[in-house]
């Protein structure tokens, strides 16, 4: 018998697998890959009696291989807090999906476990920019303000790393970046090491940010704005984290970062405003490799001739 761990790997993936694995110890096979690599169950090569556990990654991108997996015979736990359209009525599956605008694949695990590593969860809510949900979760333990901003830094450390339009952007394979986080039961002994991978988180995460105080939006209005960034690997690193920060800075208002895509047209983030987390994924939807949540979706690859619909699209979503 083979266990696969799926997962995604920005901080919400990686915190979920930590509280899974944690929970329920097990040698596995790692599969996963920048945020945006969420096509991740036709890479797995389960047969029957195998295990897999899926997370952060939406059904709706994976259910051929979903398919597959059940059919080839291996039993399928699968957490998540994506568009998931038709959840397969199999005894070999297990599945918690959760498309409500607050929540995310590592609080789905800590109800699931009960609270009891309690602090990767709210690592991961603050990664995924649900800063209330964070802020909320957290009243059970017994740490400071201080030691709450630690977590929220981590969190959005760890977000930060998973994006790319490749791995050769990143800081850390999300798979070598687990496996340094996952020796630690409590996230404060990892930022607390200071030989650790966070060091270099956050001089990386510090560094590029510092570049964005200068990015100014193509379009703004006082419903949404637009960024049209360059083509430069920092760019691609902050684009999801930078649009996390404006939606905190201005949250009556929507965001969508446009990135060059390395090989063809561009990559989108969309951030849909704080008091209104809605529509995000099924406006990115409505193009082909677009897909999200409520609240925080993206385009993979938006072809350059679609740029303009997408534009009016955005700006009539939110108006």
């Amino acid at each position: 018998m083979t266990q696969y761990d799926v997962f995604n790997g920005d901080a919400d993936g990686i915190c979920a697998l930590i509280q899974h694995r944690l929970a329920n110890p097990a040698d596995s096979e790692l599969v996963t890959g920048v945020k945006r690599d969420i096509a991740l169950l036709n890479r797995v090569a389960a047969t029957e009696g195998d295990q897999v556990t899926v997370l952060d990654i939406s059904m709706d991108k994976n259910t051929e291989g979903l398919d597959k997996l059940l059919s080839a015979g291996a039993s399928v736990f699968y957490v998540d807090h994506h568009l998931a359209s038709n959840i397969p009525d199999h005894p070999a599956l297990e599945a918690i999906i959760d498309t409500s605008a607050d929540t995310c694949t590592s609080l789905l695990m800590d109800d699931y476990l009960q609270g009891q590593y309690r602090e990767w969860a709210v690592v991961a809510a603050f990664g995924d920019n649900m800063l209330q949900s964070a802020i909320k979760r957290a009243k059970s333990l017994a740490i400071s303000e201080q030691e709450l901003e630690q977590l929220k830094r981590l969190g959005i450390s760890i977000n930060y790393n998973g994006y790319g339009s490749s791995l050769d952007d990143l800081h850390f394979h999300p798979a070598q970046l687990y496996q340094a986080m996952v020796a630690y039961t409590s996230p404060f002994d990892f930022i607390n090491d200071t030989s650790s991978h966070y060091q270099t988180l956050q001089a990386g995460y510090d560094d590029d940010m510092q570049k964005t105080t200068s990015l100014k939006p193509t379009i703004e209005k006082t419903h949404m704005a637009v960024y049209q960034l360059p083509n430069e690997v920092w760019v691609r690193r902050v684009s999801g984290v930078f649009g996390n920060q404006l939606a905190n800075q201005y949250p009556e208002r929507a965001h969508a970062i446009i990135t060059p895509h390395v090989e063809d047209g561009y990559v989108v983030s969309v951030r849909a405003p704080l008091n209104n987390l809605d529509h995000a994924g099924e406006l990115c939807k409505q193009f082909p490799t677009g897909g999200g949540r409520k609240g925080a979706a993206g385009i993979n690859q938006l072809a350059e001739s679609d740029v303009d619909a997408f534009i009016e699209l955005f700006d009539k979503t939110y108006r």
